[in-house]
């Protein structure tokens, strides 16, 4: 079996999913799990709400089905208490997988769910009963650590495991900053349109690489870090962080301690800021937008005048450009760098060199100038 597929699943597949929770149930009798799934659970009233949830899931193979589970991002009332052990990092948002089951044919259901259940929360948790060592063999091979004991509503005890994994991006919030958030770029100036925001983005996960950090908050923090530009430069650093910050859509994958710690970072990237990022999370973003490739700082600076001050001449725009130049990227200049990991430092060098020559600054700036006006 190598094309496992899964999709939603629907209310034409109930009478094959009842078939395979039974087979599924015949397994766990057949391997001495005599007090799993007893007494009629999961119901067919469970599964078709499940449907209707939005929460069902089937693994299909050339389009039969072969296996299916359920996976519920929020808070599961039965996992608030846990005995024997704790939950790590219980402030973030989880997906819990339950009711997984497979027909006869069906093999390496399990690693298709999880691996799927991977892309879309970046904490998952589960539980099964003691006697089922089949499953909790799968759960611990595929990264699982057992936290302790659970208690379901009716009293039954489960042993509980959870797996983080930080370092991989979760595809639905992913998808959502590409979509809804990336196209507001298009509003703003030549120097900060959606292709600085990913450029941003990419060097933010290549420096996170370096670093034990959420990436998803990485991508968000770099997605979001220059959104206050529409309401100004001066304070477009404040205005992001309160952006992503009243973003509700975010909590179904951050919660409140994760975005206050991006809406500082987002704070703390500005490169006029005096003081240091407060934590790992702005640094990387303010290394990041550093960006300093030499030609393409002059050219976004030529952009950034001739798009905000478009009354200005020629000369006038070149004044403007120098004196920028200086105050931020020359000797002395306030550009700090944060992490040794970037090759910013010695693309500044490079950029000095090209300012301290002002013959050489002015050929690039009139070849831009030409170009962006034009």
């Amino acid at each position: 079996m190598t094309s496992l597929q899964i999709r939603r699943a629907e209310e034409g597949d109930l009478e094959q999913m009842m078939e395979m929770i039974d087979n599924s149930r015949r397994m766990m009798r057949a391997g001495g799990n005599d007090s799993q799934w007893v007494n009629g659970y999961p119901s067919r009233d469970i599964i078709l709400n499940d449907i209707h949830c939005d929460q069902s899931f089937v693994a299909t193979d050339g389009g039969r089905l072969v296996g299916t589970f359920a996976f519920i991002i929020g808070r599961d009332p039965t996992y608030e208490e846990i005995e024997g052990g704790t939950w790590e990092d219980d402030a973030h948002p989880y997906g819990t997988i339950h009711r997984m089951a497979r027909s006869e044919e069906g093999r390496g259901i399990f690693a298709a769910s999880i691996d799927w259940c991977r892309r879309q929360a970046t904490s998952l948790r589960i539980d099964t009963h003691a006697a089922n060592a089949t499953m909790i063999y799968l759960i611990e091979k595929h990264g699982f650590e057992k936290r302790g004991v659970i208690y379901l509503a009716d009293g039954s005890p489960r042993v509980a495991f959870q797996m983080l994994h930080t370092g991989a991006l979760c595809e639905p919030m992913k998808r959502y900053i590409d979509e809804s958030i990336l196209p507001r770029y298009a509003s703003f100036d030549e120097a900060h349109r959606r292709n600085h925001a990913e450029a941003v983005i990419q060097n933010s996960l290549r420096l996170a690489s370096h670093y034990e950090v959420d990436v998803n908050m990485v991508y968000a923090i770099a997605a979001y870090h220059d959104l206050g530009l529409c309401e100004g430069r001066e304070r477009h650093h404040i205005v992001s962080g309160q952006i992503i910050m009243s973003d509700s859509k975010l909590r179904q994958w951050f919660s409140e301690d994760n975005l206050r710690v991006m809406a500082e970072a987002i704070e703390d990237h500005r490169a006029s800021s005096g003081a240091a990022p407060r934590s790992i999370y702005g640094r990387i973003v303010a290394e990041a937008d550093r960006d300093i490739e030499p030609l393409k700082i002059i050219k976004r600076t030529v952009q950034y005048g001739l798009g905000n001050y478009p009354e200005l001449d020629r000369e006038a725009q070149w004044r403007r450009a120098v004196e920028h130049l200086h105050e931020k990227y020359a000797e002395g200049g306030y550009l700090k760098l944060w992490l040794p990991e970037s090759d910013n430092a010695a693309k500044l060098r490079e950029l000095r060199q090209i300012i301290a020559d002002e013959d050489c600054l002015r050929q690039h700036f009139d070849r831009f100038f030409d170009e962006c006006k034009n």
